[in-house]
């Protein structure tokens, strides 16, 4: 039986695909996350939307930590599980509140996002990741 055709899956292959995975979404959520911090930081006027009353400086300085920090673990694979928690949070917030009312084209790339955190948070970070190399030293001491 053939890989293509087998329902069992490799663990270098799973590991490899969760280290893609993590490397181009973190990336990719960083370019979002950037201008919101530039944003926070400039000396313009804050208009963002405001999370549960929170205020709209609040909710942005969470949606920077969230899209900007948690992606630097992520990346790393440092974390992972933690840093990607705030990430699902902001992705549903931003696909299901925030555009909510909107059409599925503009709710489609933050529920794309949720997607893949979902499976981060599942999978975990895989081998070859920070938390994988503690991991593996963990054992080693056992």
């Amino acid at each position: 039986m053939n890989y293509f055709t087998s329902i069992k899956s490799s663990p270098v292959i799973n590991d490899i695909v969760l280290f893609v995975v993590r490397i181009f979404v973190g990336f990719a959520m960083i370019s979002h996350g950037f201008p919101k911090l530039m944003k926070l930081v400039g000396d313009k006027e804050i208009e963002f939307f405001d999370f549960l009353g929170l205020g709209a400086q609040n909710s942005l300085f969470l949606a920077v930590f969230a899209e900007f920090i948690c992606s630097i673990f992520i990346i790393l694979g440092l974390f992972t599980r933690w840093a990607v928690i705030f990430l699902m949070i902001t992705m549903a917030v931003a696909g299901l509140v925030v555009h909510g009312a909107d059409a599925f084209g503009d709710r489609e790339m933050s529920l794309l996002y949720l997607a893949n955190y979902i499976m981060i948070f599942a999978f975990g970070p895989g081998k070859y990741s920070v938390d994988g190399m503690i991991s593996k030293r963990r054992e080693s001491r056992w």
